[in-house]
Order: C-alpha cells, then sequence, then structure tokens
C-alpha cells in the first residue's frame, strides 16, 4: 500500500544545517529522476516510519522520484515477524514451519502486489525480508534492531534464504554485523527531523498548555522515557529507578509512547506495566490512546529535567537524541546505539543497575550548573552527528554505489 508523504523542502534545514543543505544538493545532481522506493511494516507507530516521513519527501525535492510502500498483511503475520524481531535480537525462541510458510507467503503476496518498478528498492527491517525472492530489482537491506548476538538458528535460517538478492546492507552500528552481509555492510547511524513537531521549538505557552492538560507539575523534577511496550525496553526498571528517586525528592515520572500496528504483543506488555506501576499519581502513561502526538510527545520532552532509558536490547534509540537536542542530559544503559549518543560524563551517564541510574539522576537533580552544561553538550552532538541532512546524505551515498 502507497503512503502518502507531507512535503518537505530541503532548503528549510538552512536554519539548521547549511553547509550539509549545499553538499546534498549538489551531491544529489547526478540522481535526478532516480526511482527509489522503500517498504516497511507499517506507517504508524515506531522509528522507521518516523524516519521515512522525513527522508522519502525530502529525497523527492532533492529531485529524485521516492516513494513508500507498507505491507499490507494479517495479524498473524506480524505476531510471527514480532518473534523474528525478537530473535534477531537474540532471544530463545523458536518458529515454526507454519510461521515461516507464512512470513513467505505474505511476502511473496506484496512483492506481486505493492509497486515495486524501480532503480533501486530499499526493504526495511525483518517483515518485507523476502521480497527479492520474488520480484527482480537492485535491493538494500536497511536494519534498524540489534542483532549484535542474534538467535544463530532463526537468524541463518532467513538470512541464508535472501541474502545473496542484495547489493548492500545498512546496519546502525558496525558491531551488529553478522555473517552473510560483511562483504556488502554499511555503517549507518539513523537520525532525527529538528524540523518536525516532534522536534521544533515550542513556545512556552503551549508546553504549559499540554503540561496542564495532562497534569504535569512544572515546579517538581519530571523524568521522561519515552519508548514502546517491548520487553527489550524494560519499562519496569524504569518504574523501580522512580521508585528509589522519590524516597529523595518528590519526582514525577512520564512513560510516553505509541501503540504501533505491527506489534500486537505491545498491549499485552502495557496492561502488565500498568499494574506494575499501581496507583500513583506521579508516574503518568502518555500514549496514543490519550490523545499523544508528535507535538505533545516534543512537549513532554522539552519540559523534563532529565531523560531516562532503561533499555536492556536497542537498535539505536533515537529517543535519545530527541531528548539530547532539546538540551536535556540522559540517563542510559550503556546497550547498543546508545553508546554513540550518550558520552558518559559529557552528555549524561551510562549506568546498568536501577540504584547507580537513579544515583546518577539524583546527583543531576541537584547539581543544576552540571545538568546544564550537559544540556549544551547534548545538542552540540546531536547537531554534530544525528540530524536528517547527514542522514540524507549518507542514503545518497549509497545509492549512488549501487547504481554505478
Amino acid at each position: 500500500m502507497r503512503v502518502e508523504i507531507p512535503l518537505k523542502k530541503i532548503s528549510d534545514y538552512n536554519t539548521v544545517a547549511k553547509d550539509e543543505v549545499d553538499e546534498l544538493i549538489e551531491f544529489s545532481r547526478e540522481l535526478k529522476g532516480l526511482k527509489v522506493v522503500h517498504v516497511n511494516a507499517t506507517s504508524y507507530g515506531g522509528g522507521v516510519a518516523e524516519l521515512l516521513y522525513t527522508l522519502v519527501p525530502l529525497m523527492n525535492d532533492l529531485g529524485l522520484n521516492a516513494s513508500w510502500e507498507v505491507l499490507e498483511a494479517p495479524n498473524e503475520f506480524f505476531n510471527v515477524t514480532k518473534k523474528l524481531h525478537n530473535a534477531f535480537q537474540g532471544a530463545n525462541i523458536d518458529i515454526s514451519e507454519e510461521e515461516l510458510e507464512l512470513f513467505e507467503k505474505v511476502n511473496k503476496q506484496n512483492a506481486n502486489k505493492l509497486d515495486l518498478d524501480a532503480d533501486i528498492v530499499i526493504i526495511h527491517d525483518p517483515q518485507p525480508f523476502f521480497i527479492p525472492l520474488f520480484k527482480d530489482g537492485k535491493y538494500i537491506w536497511r536494519c534498524h534492531i540489534d542483532t549484535s548476538k542474534p538467535n544463530s538458528k532463526i537468524w541463518d535460517q532467513i538470512t541464508s534464504k535472501a541474502a545473496d538478492k542484495y547489493l548492500k546492507a545498512l546496519f546502525h552500528l558496525k558491531e551488529y554485523v553478522q555473517k552473510p552481509f560483511e562483504e556488502i555492510a554499511v555503517e549507518f547511524p539513523p537520525s532525527i527531523d529538528p524540523l518536525s513537531d516532534k522536534n521544533k521549538e515550542l513556545p512556552s505557552e503551549v508546553l504549559k498548555e499540554i503540561a496542564l492538560k495532562y497534569n504535569i507539575d512544572l515546579n517538581r523534577p519530571i523524568i521522561t522515557v519515552v519508548a514502546r511496550f517491548d520487553p527489550w525496553k524494560d519499562l519496569k526498571s524504569a518504574i523501580d529507578v522512580y521508585r528509589i528517586l522519590k524516597e529523595k525528592i518528590d519526582v514525577q515520572l512520564l512513560i510516553v509512547s505509541a501503540m504501533a500496528k505491527d506489534d500486537p504483543e505491545g498491549w499485552i506488555l502495557f496492561e502488565d506495566i500498568l499494574r506494575y506501576a499501581g496507583v500513583d499519581p506521579d508516574i503518568h502513561f502518555l500514549t496514543d490512546l490519550k490523545g499523544v502526538g508528535h507535538l505533545e510527545v516534543n512537549a513532554f520532552q522539552s519540559i523534563s529535567t532529565i531523560g531516562l532509558h532503561t533499555a536492556i536490547k536497542e537498535g539505536f534509540g533515537l529517543v535519545i537524541s530527541e531528548m539530547l537536542w532539546k538540551m536535556n542530559p540522559v540517563v542510559a544503559r550503556p546497550v547498543g546505539g546508545v553508546k554513540v549518543q550518550i558520552i558518559d560524563g559529557f552528555n549524561g551517564y551510562l549506568r546498568n543497575d536501577v540504584n547507580e541510574l537513579s544515583d546518577a539522576i539524583y546527583e543531576l537533580i541537584l547539581d543544576e550548573n552540571l545538568r546544564k552544561q550537559f544540556g549544551v553538550n547534548a545538542k552540540k552532538l546531536v547537531k554534530e552527528k544525528f540530524l536528517t541532512t547527514s542522514h540524507l546524505r549518507r542514503y545518497l551515498k549509497v545509492i549512488k554505489e549501487v547504481i554505478h
């Protein structure tokens, strides 16, 4: 299914990265008219969809003919792909022959149904991985998850079947690259869009209005976690950190999330986390079920004192760059892409145990000068490494390599 995309202009990014915009315009000249199709599992909920809502329109503005297709599939398919996702991240699970047959069948149907007649097709994550088996073309695989220690049985079972159909494989970090992709792998960190509703600067009146609407007290410290309801995000640890802090200081915890269409497991975990939190007026569950959209997420991050990220596995975790962009330090576990966004003692702290995480947050709450310095460092790092413009340039470079 074709996704309708907004119009965006690369010239608008002159306000945040003029030199890179000039480079992009020059770099894209020989790619004008090139047809590029992105394929993923959902147009809503999760980081991949957010990235594509920015990257696809900007590719078009630079003169490429870019589009975005989403898989058409029953819920049973997404139950299987959630298992694949977890297995690729190392979960010790099995996938039955019937489940693999459904996975292949849905990929085949979509290979015939989606508009994939293009110069380059970019396949995102495991869900559409088998499409190249059923449709000829020049394919790039873009993997957005932590595959540093995959479940080798399932990884080999899936990748061995279609890996030779791909010309490049893009991973967030080099440590995620596994056989059989070593020869075609590219380290490829993602980005945030500084001009999107989620990251643009909001007037103080808007921040106050949203805080009031969701009953958040701006006069007390606010700890914010932005994460899907996913076992790897370990949101129970976030609640534990909050409870340890609450014994020493009167804090609030915001748990901000969206219920993704391709994640049936999320609803079960949501209910489990709600029960774990119990009845505490200072733990706020802020989801799209309560009318939370990108603007609200922006507001919650902007009014935060400190960001917290308790994931035990993380493909990249762009929510961290979002928080850093708003000049807030982040305290997190040192996993996956978190380690390249947070420099310990520079723009946040990397800690493992809930007590250590709590102590690091407590230190930053008490030391306002240190918190402000970390905030300045935070925005600077994101501007240099993790904005849309640098991400787009990486895409154009890879596309150019594949077509030549």
